[in-house]
């Protein structure tokens, strides 16, 4: 009997403590997310990374990012990218073609610029992780899983900058054993940006620089 209420006591305390680890995640996930619903717009520099020892595959690309709410501009090897709101413009200056589509609705796709900030809502269980020093900086990781256990990503780790509450990093391990890592570079925000800059020109790649426009249907 006293084995029993002993088990039942360290089952309890288990529990106690993994919830409270899990709402203490979650809750300085959405101290970011609402902390960046307050800035007009967010100006990124990043570096992306894709690893996959395995194949011997280590890429290493810079892009940048100007968001304001769900709307982007992103530019990202040798190529544009824009969400007006209802559709996504991809331009491909190398082969001076367009690809209109509409936004992928598939929850998995946590580096898109619009779901940065908040991808982490749906599908994840939550739980802290290590707080390191990295260049004189305070960051402390949350460690998300996802709950489909059929999910093609094994975890995702967000690194916060304690201080600011910004994110200084992600990074996704995936089932096929590769690592993706975003690492912001530069964070700006409430800068003077043109509203056109969300805006597909349309006559200016189709008229002027006769650049091929298709939208699948």
């Amino acid at each position: 009997m006293k084995k029993l209420v002993l088990f039942l006591t360290v089952l309890f305390l288990s529990i106690s403590t993994y919830s409270q680890n899990s709402n203490e995640a979650k809750s300085l996930l959405d101290e970011v997310a609402n902390k960046v619903e307050t800035y007009k717009n967010i100006y990124i520099e990043f570096n992306h990374k894709f690893d996959n020892s395995e194949a011997e595959i280590h890429q290493e690309t810079r892009g940048s990012v100007t968001l304001k709410g769900d709307l982007y501009h992103l530019n990202y090897m040798g190529t544009e990218q824009l969400f007006d709101g209802n559709k996504v413009y991809l331009i491909i200056h190398e082969d001076e073609e367009i690809i209109i589509q509409k936004p992928s609705e598939n929850e998995e796709e946590t580096l898109t610029p619009s779901k940065m900030f908040s991808f982490y809502k749906n599908g994840y269980t939550y739980k802290m992780g290590e707080l390191k020093n990295i260049k004189g900086i305070k960051i402390q990781y949350v460690k998300l899983t996802p709950i489909d256990s059929n999910s093609e990503i094994i975890s995702v780790l967000i690194g916060i900058d304690i201080k600011t509450k910004h994110i200084y990093n992600v990074i996704e391990t995936g089932a096929n054993s590769t690592i993706t890592t975003l690492e912001v570079r530069t964070f700006k925000t409430n800068q003077p940006i043109s509203e056109k800059l969300f805006i597909f020109d349309t006559p200016k790649y189709r008229d002027q620089k006769k650049y091929t426009i298709s939208e699948p249907k």
